[in-house]
């Protein structure tokens, strides 16, 4: 039987390099939040020291340790007060040992040694961290300082919750030296790692770009996804979400709802012994910030959707606008544990 999970997704525009002033907006926005009122709380990707840094010695005053940082501190914290599960973004300071040398090149920027990751972190109702999460598929602004992470998992979580994974923002793309091929063969790396690990709620952490920045959204064809909205609204003010990379980010979980024929055209050549067999439904939360950094323009649209395997089209349950501050309160039936075979 569908349990309800009661989500709140932070939307703001972060001030580069200022900590304490981005997390005292956090706390402003999450004020008249309630204890035990949501089950999970969402930030979006290094949301508290900003995004757009050039290079090591750029970051480096801003790298956080996993445990006792800025970010895990407010997110254990808010946690804990607020008794729920709190899942941010932030720049992870690394120890000695997993420093990575330069990778080299043309840049300056790529001849400083890598000694940070792009993380994700945690908390659960007590305050305790219950997961952590480094990012695979780097993208080009995390490439002079951050190492990737060694690849997707999956928690299991408390009811509502169950099996989540967590991503970060340039995971949805398609993996180097991977290039893509088709709408019909991808590669679709996270949708098949959902599919794999039974997934029933997918989290992603973003500072996704504004469509008319040189961003990720490059290979789909994002036109073809036809989707079902509450009330979809073509007006371009920036107070609108972006439909262009709302409609992305769903193409690129496509094996997730696509109809039978063509998931089990797509996981077929790939299935293995053993593996969790495709869930009938799986919630998305996209939890993306907006603003601008050194002339980079993020783009907002945080989103709820709701993937359902066959279904031909993806949902969008709950979304915001480009520029919308604030938190989104949403709520969204969540599917049994039940798989088709």
């Amino acid at each position: 039987m569908p349990t309800q999970l009661r989500v709140a997704v932070v939307q703001f525009a972060p001030k580069l390099g200022q900590v304490q002033v981005n997390i005292a907006k956090a706390r402003e926005l999450c004020k008249g939040l309630k204890p035990r009122s949501v089950d999970l709380l969402c930030f979006p990707e290094m949301i508290f020291s900003g995004y757009v840094f050039p290079d090591t010695a750029a970051i480096t005053p801003y790298l956080e340790h996993p445990h006792t940082g800025p970010t895990s501190t407010f997110c254990a914290e808010l946690a804990r007060s607020l008794e729920c599960f709190v899942v941010a973004g932030y720049p992870e300071k690394l120890e000695a040992h997993e420093h990575a040398p330069p990778l080299g090149g043309n840049s300056l920027s790529f001849h400083q040694p890598r000694i940070g990751a792009n993380s994700a972190v945690m908390y659960g109702p007590t305050g305790e961290r219950v997961g952590a999460y480094r990012k695979t598929n780097l993208y080009k602004l995390d490439l002079p300082w951050a190492i990737p992470g060694s690849g997707f998992t999956t928690m299991m979580l408390p009811h509502p919750l169950g099996p989540t994974t967590l991503a970060i923002c340039n995971d949805l793309n398609v993996q180097d030296p991977a290039v893509w091929e088709s709408l019909e063969e991808g590669p679709y790396e996270l949708a098949r790692h959902c599919i794999r690990s039974g997934t029933r709620l997918l989290i992603l952490l973003n500072a996704w770009l504004h469509p008319d920045e040189d961003g990720e959204e490059s290979e789909p064809d994002a036109d073809s996804v036809d989707y079902t909205t509450p009330e979809q609204n073509e007006d371009t003010d920036e107070m609108e979400p972006s439909w262009e990379v709302m409609k992305y980010w769903a193409m690129r979980l496509n094996p997730l709802w696509a109809t039978i024929q063509k998931a089990t055209h797509q996981l077929e050549s790939e299935k293995k012994p053993g593996e969790c067999k495709i869930p009938n439904e799986l919630l998305v939360v996209v939890c993306n910030r907006f603003g601008n950094e050194g002339g980079t323009r993020f783009a907002g649209s945080s989103v709820l959707m709701s993937l359902r395997r066959g279904s031909g089209r993806p949902r969008l349950l709950h979304m915001m606008g480009q520029r919308e501050e604030g938190i989104g309160l949403w709520t969204a039936n969540m599917a049994g544990q039940e798989h088709d075979n």
